[in-house]
């Protein structure tokens, strides 16, 4: 089966009760027994709900693993996983991940006793150098956020697998559309289901995947245990969304091609970030392990000073936090979503305060074109005069 008809009939794909082809909400906290002490398949909506086995059920078989658990948050199901590890365990990561994740890990698993280093993760050297007799895994996103650094994700994998580590991508910005990291050997994939899963910016989800057996029953546990589920209203959306999430790919790759090459040329614009561009350092690699670049661009005004004024010169591209959503997002990850690093790191990693992060909707490229001209030419007047 082809990947965009399984994004459509993929998993539990319609009501087995009724053959509905939509899967009902299961709008319940509880189910009846028939015998003491002998549940049925569901006993307590935290522990199961069919409108969410449904969309775990599609996730698991688009990304090939062997299951999945869907949370209420990104950062939700970030937090399950890492909490299958112990006090006293390392993990290695990129040098710029998301700022909420190195927000949990500093904030809340450091004071545990679980201890990190962040490193260009596209350099093997660099994972060597942070390797310890205490690391227990690696963790990764690819493409990175907010600089698209593209992970050489295979033989990331074979590196870990070499030293008994763990493999995690975080695989919000491709989708499993465009990427499979368990298919390339990682052993766990995260996503911000309220992204390009959703797609309508109307919904908030986290979801984990692995292909390991024993894994899964760890991170099941603390699904139930933790309890930061995914209600079924949002179970259902999400699920809703994936459908369609192979035009919106294409829609979005296709217009971020266009933006990436117009910004590349642009006198007010110093550098673009797209891994689709030639002159990306790694596009190469993300052409032998993505079936498209995406939607994400990442790129610097020449005028640092310019930067707020561009952003809130915008009449078509909303300014806002967040991203895959069918309209254009775009947002200062020095100031927005990675302000919880401190500064010296985040300008060490290349997050600069000139750093714009743009997420290209599905709108007409040409109003998107447009719009991005018309704020960069008014900032160009303006400090020219």
């Amino acid at each position: 089966m082809q990947l965009s008809t399984q994004l459509i009939h993929g998993g539990i794909s319609e009501d087995p009760l009724t053959g509905a082809v939509s899967v009902p909400i299961y709008q319940t906290s509880t189910y009846r027994q028939k015998k003491l002490g002998q549940p049925g398949d569901f006993e307590y909506s935290r522990s199961g709900n069919p409108t969410r086995q449904a969309l775990e059920a599609l996730i698991a078989e688009l990304e090939g693993g062997v299951k999945d658990f869907a949370f209420g948050s990104g950062l939700a199901a970030i937090h399950a996983v890492l909490s299958v590890f112990q006090p006293g365990d390392h993990l290695i990561l990129g040098d710029d991940v998301y700022g909420g994740t190195f927000r949990l890990l500093e904030k809340v698993f450091k004071p545990l006793g679980l201890s990190y280093t962040m490193v260009d993760s596209r350099e093997l050297s660099q994972l060597e150098a942070a390797l310890t007799d205490q690391t227990k895994a690696l963790y990764l996103e690819s493409p990175s956020n907010p600089l698209l650094k593209i992970i050489d994700l295979e033989k990331s994998a074979v590196w870990a697998k070499k030293h008994g580590l763990l493999t995690i991508v975080d695989n919000t910005f491709a989708t499993p559309y465009l990427q499979q990291p368990l298919r390339l050997g990682a052993d766990i994939v995260l996503h911000s289901g309220t992204k390009y899963l959703g797609g309508h910016s109307d919904l908030v989800a986290g979801l984990a995947t692995t292909n390991n057996a024993e894994l899964a029953e760890k991170i099941g546990f603390y699904q139930n245990a933790i309890g930061g589920v995914l209600g079924p209203q949002d179970s259902w959306l999400l699920q809703r969304g994936i459908k369609t999430l192979a035009v919106r790919m294409e829609a979005h790759q296709k217009n971020a091609e266009i933006i990436a090459n117009f910004l590349s040329n642009h006198p007010a614009v110093a550098k673009v970030y797209y891994p689709g561009l030639a002159e990306h350092p790694s596009h190469n690699v993300a052409a032998k392990q993505m079936r498209g670049f995406g939607g994400m661009i990442a790129f610097e005004l020449l005028d640092e000073s310019q930067v707020a004024n561009f952003v809130e010169s915008l009449k078509v591209i909303t300014l806002a936090e967040s991203l895959g959503g069918v309209e254009s997002l775009i947002e200062v990850p020095a100031i927005m979503t990675h302000a919880s690093i401190p500064k010296e790191q985040r300008e060490a990693a290349g997050i600069k305060d000139r750093l714009i992060r743009l997420s290209v909707g599905i709108e007409a490229v040409e109003d998107l074109q447009s719009d991005l001209n018309q704020a960069l030419l008014t900032n160009i007047t303006a400090d020219n005069s």
